[in-house]
């Protein structure tokens, strides 16, 4: 069984519109939602669709650590709140999971906007970064990582003491394990609203920045900022 783990702070606009892609999926799975001290109506949107778990824990690490303990399901698999599942996404994406024998894995991504310089971010930014990196140094972000849940318990989940990276620290820690891999099913579909609120160019660099950090020194501990919350609710 696949448990799904979502982390959620005042995403009322949003999460419905993810909930709704799991379940248009045709797949049976288990849905959680961590609610962590939201304001507005985020748990009881979630309600209609998931279990709802509410704390306040300040640190995505933390709600999915949480919520990963109470999970049924012997596969796990991380989301954010501002992503969207294409058509057939599980059904593809986790056979292939299971039929590679993989510990952990991600896939590949697409932009929810149709602007050029997002394509390129997207294209480049992640999907060759990570391709070119998946074998010397792992790189998976929060938004989609699959996950044994065995594998993840025998690694301590996501380390709350890295402030930036705690999902490319998991993947790699997972692979002292087994194998991990981009799967090659849909791709899932992300928001660029933290770029928008950053600037495209100053997150892009920060990016590359944290991943050669933690290629070459280890995990970020406060070297980087980072913060959870999205100072811009603007969708996607």
């Amino acid at each position: 069984m696949l448990s799904i783990i979502i982390p959620a702070r005042n995403e009322e606009k949003i999460i419905g519109r993810l909930l709704k892609s799991i379940k248009s999926q045709n797949f049976d799975c288990e849905i959680i939602v961590g609610n962590d001290g939201s304001t507005d109506k985020t748990a009881k949107i979630a309600g209609k669709y998931a279990r709802v778990v509410t704390g306040k824990w300040g640190h995505p690490g933390s709600v999915r650590n949480a919520c990963a303990k109470i999970a049924k399901g012997n596969y796990l698999l991380f989301l954010d709140a501002d992503v969207v599942l294409p058509n057939n996404f599980l059904n593809q994406n986790f056979k292939e999971f299971i039929d590679r024998k993989m510990v952990s894995a991600t896939t590949y991504v697409k932009p929810l906007s149709n602007k050029l310089v997002d394509m390129f971010i997207h294209g480049f930014g992640y999907n060759l970064f990570y391709f070119l990196l998946q074998r010397i140094s792992p790189l998976a972000c929060g938004f989609c990582i699959f996950c044994r849940k065995d594998i993840f318990i025998k690694v301590g989940g996501f380390d709350r003491s890295i402030t930036l990276g705690e999902d490319h620290d998991l993947v790699r820690k997972s692979t002292e394990y087994g194998r991990f891999g981009i799967l090659h099913g849909p791709k899932i579909k992300v928001s660029v609203r933290r770029l928008e609120t950053e600037g495209r160019l100053k997150y892009l660099l920060k990016m590359v920045k944290a991943a050669l950090f933690m290629t070459f020194k280890g995990p970020i501990r406060g070297e980087i900022e980072y913060t959870f919350d999205h100072k811009s609710k603007k969708v996607p």
